[in-house]
């Protein structure tokens, strides 16, 4: 078996939610390098536009199709599966990325940060999945199901709050829901995975990875000493997405340079030296 026929996506068709920047950006091109047909959508249209643009010029066999949408309100949503609909039959994968964040310290962290933050990072890819669940159904098998992949956060599997405190709650949630619909859609053939990433430069992380002098700082907090890159998302999405990971449901991919994983000191460290 070649690697073309464990990664390879030709003829698929993809939504990344999102898709304009960071993560998002990231997952798009590595589809697009991979041969499908890339819908990208976020908030700003235009940036999603221009994206769309940047990816049909690298030649590859993959396309991409920029358009607005925002899924943090249930009339958002509505239009977004309007426009999906608008372009395709049926939908081979989703990735919802779409997501924001809002940061406080703890004793002035207010009430509207949680609103606004869960309907986007949850009730927004909550509900936009099960009203994509028609077109994800419509091709999928057995042997090559529909993928729904979820951005979650590393955040949402360990006690970090950071300041942002109902990110980390959302992102916890996210984590649940996809095991929850990991196990609701394997009887129609769609799996359904969660990436837990840690650092990546992205809009969202800009306040601490606009340069490179702050990106080595981060990454000096993280067990394997950098922040995360294209080519670590690629390569999970590639893997989530293409053949050989049609036997996959219900992961959590720690796509977080061992932060997954850290935990307190060793409580006989001191004794011991």
């Amino acid at each position: 078996m070649d690697i073309q026929t464990l990664f390879g996506l030709e003829g698929k068709t993809a939504l990344v939610t999102g898709g304009a920047t960071g993560i998002g950006r990231m997952a798009a091109e590595a589809l697009v390098r991979a041969g499908a047909r890339v819908l990208i959508a976020s908030r700003k249209g235009e940036a999603c536009e221009a994206v769309a643009k940047e990816l049909n010029a690298l030649g590859a066999s993959g396309s991409a199709e920029g358009f607005a949408g925002d899924v943090g309100t249930e009339e958002g949503v509505d239009a977004m599966v309007a426009a999906v609909k608008d372009r395709t039959e049926s939908l081979d994968i989703l990735m919802n990325n779409a997501g924001i964040t809002w940061g406080a310290p703890l004793g002035d962290f207010p009430f509207k940060a949680w609103g606004k933050v869960m309907d986007v990072n949850v009730a927004g890819l909550f509900d936009l999945t099960q009203k994509l669940l028609p077109l994800l159904k419509a091709n999928a098998t057995i042997d090559d199901p529909a993928r729904v992949v979820n951005v979650g956060s590393v955040m949402g599997e360990r006690e970090m709050g950071d300041g942002a405190y109902s990110y980390s709650a959302s992102k916890a949630a996210v984590i649940h829901l996809s095991k929850i619909l990991a196990k609701e859609l394997a009887g129609d053939a769609i799996t359904v995975n969660a990436l837990a990433p840690g650092p990546f430069v992205s809009r969202m992380t800009a306040f601490a990875t606009h340069d490179e002098d702050m990106r080595n700082k981060v990454g000096e907090d993280v067990p394997l000493r950098r922040v995360g890159t294209d080519t670590d998302i690629a390569g999970c999405m590639l893997f989530l997405c293409g053949k050989g990971g049609a036997y996959i449901t219900g992961a959590i991919v720690p796509v977080s340079g061992g932060i997954n994983v850290m935990s307190g000191p060793n409580i006989f460290e001191q004794a011991l030296h």
